[in-house]
């Protein structure tokens, strides 16, 4: 039998996606099941004087209203618990619950939402990072007494040394801002108590496991009384990481014994879960007259928003990166989110890599325009290789390819693009540029977080294997890790993938494999299913029918950085890329189109071809949205881009008609057939290459993104200023 580790095998759910027939949670809600309304803040930052919910109980078909007294523990979130489940003495941002209303009916519930009076008394609002820093700003949570939500310092070397052995350095600031999910299926799900007394959450999210812990804590029941289930997943992206909907469905249906159902409209969702974080980095960069790299000096503020969801965390990844995947001997990084009344920053594919490294990038290309040397030649120069010592004063994992990935992508785009501004037409307002950069993000949890994955498999049969049972507790939230799990399986037992049967989907009977996030499911769920077939085919071996394995596997182990100089050892993998791309801007206007894209990746090993090519693909989209379109805005805490109507994504239309995704295969130590995850990657560079081709095109440097036509106008007119 040949191995199905690498085949394009035919996704399991596709059919079923196509014609409908698969069950996403908002097709989980049955008739006789009661419907949740939420009742939002509206506001920024107000203390609540009061709520009367006497109008909204009275309305027909009304059964219950919850505030926040009826709520055990009403705190939540997934490394502080600093938001509340109900909001009781005070609101933080506009997308604060306040009450939950249930009804009969969705028309019913809406109806009496309205009826809730909530007496307010606002409080002054802070809506910039910056400004958040600043004395006697207004505190989002006056018990820190600060809003310094987290700060790190990384340190190596000397800078003062570093500096004063450049011939050239270079100062710039660059700004970033929020990016929505828009995954397809907004926030759904139902709730109810099944005859055994368990709590019963069937929605979408990204880890059963850590959804399951959150509720049972909330509701001070034991975990093993709550069970999370997971229907079709529409997207997620990271934005399905913190608990949006669950933990308020599990809430009424454990309240009332009835079951619930929640559906979300997109401008819910638009207010109801959290954003990538705006991060502004101001930094300096210096080189000597060869191209070396001397020093990078940076902060990097990002604006957590209202809660802590992941924000210490995704600052960490950016600081760690605020000098890219370059061999910098002198580093002095200073990093820190802040609170503010502003939609909460999370979970979003990058997770900080790309605010960072759209910096970083830029900066690279400047200093080599500056230094007079070809900015693919200053990156051969500087890129990380085997060994190099990173910034955090420890080496790099095995299996650095960042430069396999630059020449790979080189290479590439010298066959498909042209020469950059040369083919613009003379005196056309229409100019064409190309843009190179690079990327490296983390696969796997970091800084000493325990990582870890652990998987079941369950032999049964005759003389030969009839069928294996995989459990492993993993989310396919579309990127096809259920069937990257089964074609693992398959190739690990020598049997045919139909010969699989998974159960992924249940809390209850599938071990926790740790989130969809951190590109890490096929190196880590992926190992654990792996080494369980061997340990359950060694025992068939053995006689033993049926043959049963579970086994943990966990990846070298990461630390946590040293709060006074960041030294530690922050990863055990880094997935690597480099893209080529090619633009036409439109000087009269400002607008860019992008017209061709090549993007590299070292991705271990494919185990589904397809799957990895539609991953880069995909991400694609999501990192021109990003670089070019997404613009969502928010002004006095309140947000001004609330439907698809104001808030653009990009369409066919937008993309570029050449997308060449390009896959190495340089084998992962850790992973399953030397797999390591990729799905993040292609987001990291697009936006500085972007960037570097507009200036390619026009000489103008944008540094903010997303980079709208005002902005790319605006640069190019400034530029025309100073010529």
């Amino acid at each position: 039998m040949t191995t199905p580790i690498g085949e394009s095998l035919p996704r399991p759910d596709a059919l079923g996606k196509v014609t409908g027939a698969a069950s996403y949670p908002g097709d989980l809600v049955r008739p006789g099941m009661l419907h949740l309304k939420v009742v939002f803040a509206g506001r920024p930052h107000a203390r609540i004087l009061g709520i009367d919910t006497a109008a909204a109980l009275a309305h027909p078909g009304v059964v219950a209203v919850l505030t926040a007294a009826d709520v055990p523990f009403n705190a939540f979130g997934l490394i502080d618990h600093d938001q509340p489940v109900l909001c009781g003495e005070k609101v933080r941002f506009v997308g604060d619950k306040v009450a939950l209303v249930v009804a009969e009916s969705k028309r019913a519930a809406a109806a009496a939402a309205r009826l809730v009076s909530v007496s307010y008394a606002d409080l002054p609002a802070v809506v910039d990072a910056r400004a958040a820093l600043a004395p006697g700003a207004p505190l989002v949570h006056e018990a820190r007494g600060s809003n310094v939500l987290f700060s790190l310092p990384i340190r190596k070397g000397d800078i003062e040394q570093g500096f004063a052995a450049a011939d050239v350095v270079l100062e710039e600031e660059f700004q970033t801002s929020w990016q929505e999910h828009a995954f397809l299926q907004p926030e759904a799900g139902v709730a109810y108590v099944d005859d055994a007394g368990r709590l019963v959450v069937e929605t979408a999210g990204q880890w059963l496991h850590e959804d399951r812990k959150q509720i049972a804590a909330m509701l001070e029941l034991p975990e093993e009384q709550v069970v999370v289930r997971y229907a079709a997943i529409g997207g997620a992206f990271g934005g399905r990481e913190d608990l949006s909907i669950q933990h308020v469905l599990a809430l009424a249906a454990w309240k009332l014994r009835r079951p619930v159902a929640l559906v979300w409209s997109r401008e819910e969702s638009m207010i109801g879960h959290h954003k990538r974080h705006p991060i502004s980095v101001r930094c300096t960069w210096g080189a000597r007259r060869d191209g070396t790299i001397t020093a990078v000096r940076a902060e990097v503020l990002a604006d957590g928003g209202a809660y802590a969801s992941t924000s210490q965390e995704v600052t960490k990844v950016a600081t760690l990166f605020a000098n890219g995947a370059y061999h910098v001997p002198n580093v002095s990084v200073d990093g820190y989110a802040v609170y503010t009344n502003n939609l909460p920053s999370g979970a979003f594919r990058g997770f900080g890599a790309p605010q960072a490294q759209f910096a970083s990038e830029i900066m690279v290309t400047r200093l080599a325009h500056a230094l007079g040397i070809d900015p693919v030649e200053m990156r051969r120069k500087n890129l990380y290789r085997e060994g190099d010592i990173e910034s955090t004063q420890e080496p790099l994992p095995p299996g650095v390819s960042v430069r396999e990935c630059l020449e790979a992508a080189v290479s590439e785009a010298q066959k498909r693009f042209g020469a950059g501004s040369a083919l613009s037409a003379p005196g056309s307002h229409l100019r064409r540029g190309v843009g190179i950069a690079c990327g490296i993000k983390n696969v796997g949890y970091s800084f000493g977080y325990p990582e870890q994955a652990t998987a079941t498999v369950e032999l049964r049969g005759e003389a030969a294997i009839e069928v294996a049972t995989v459990r492993v507790g993993a989310a396919d939230v579309g990127q096809g890790a259920h069937l990257a799990m089964r074609q693992i399986a398959a190739a690990a037992l020598g049997i045919a993938p139909e010969q699989i049967a998974l159960i992924t989907d249940d809390s209850s009977e599938a071990p926790d494999a740790g989130s969809a996030s951190a590109s890490r499911l096929t190196l880590m769920a992926g190992r654990a299913v792996h080494d369980a077939a061997q340990a359950a085919l060694r025992l068939w071996a053995d006689e033993e029918r049926p043959a049963v394995a579970t086994v943990q596997f966990r990846p070298p182990a990461t630390t946590a950085l040293d709060p006074a100089t960041g030294a530690g050892r922050p990863n055990y993998c880094y997935g690597y890329v480099a893209q080529a791309v090619e633009v036409e801007v439109n000087t009269l206007t400002g607008q860019v189109q992008v017209l061709r894209i090549v993007s590299a990746h070292d991705v271990g090993k494919a185990i589904n071809r397809q799957q990895v090519e539609g991953q880069i693909e995909g991400c694609l989209a999501q990192a021109l949205g990003y670089a070019l379109l997404e613009n969502f805005q928010m002004r006095d805490g309140k947000v001004l881009t609330p439907h698809f109507s104001t808030y653009l994504l990009p369409t066919a239309l937008d993309m570029p008609t050449e997308v060449v995704p390009i896959i190495l295969e340089l084998a992962d130590p850790n992973g399953p057939f030397g797999a390591r995850g990729m799905s993040e990657m292609a987001l990291v560079p697009l936006a500085p290459a972007i960037a570097i081709a507009i200036h390619d095109a026009t000489g103008a440097w944008v540094t903010q993104q997303p980079m709208t036509p005002e902005r790319v106008l605006a640069a190019i007119q400034a530029n025309r200023r100073q010529d």
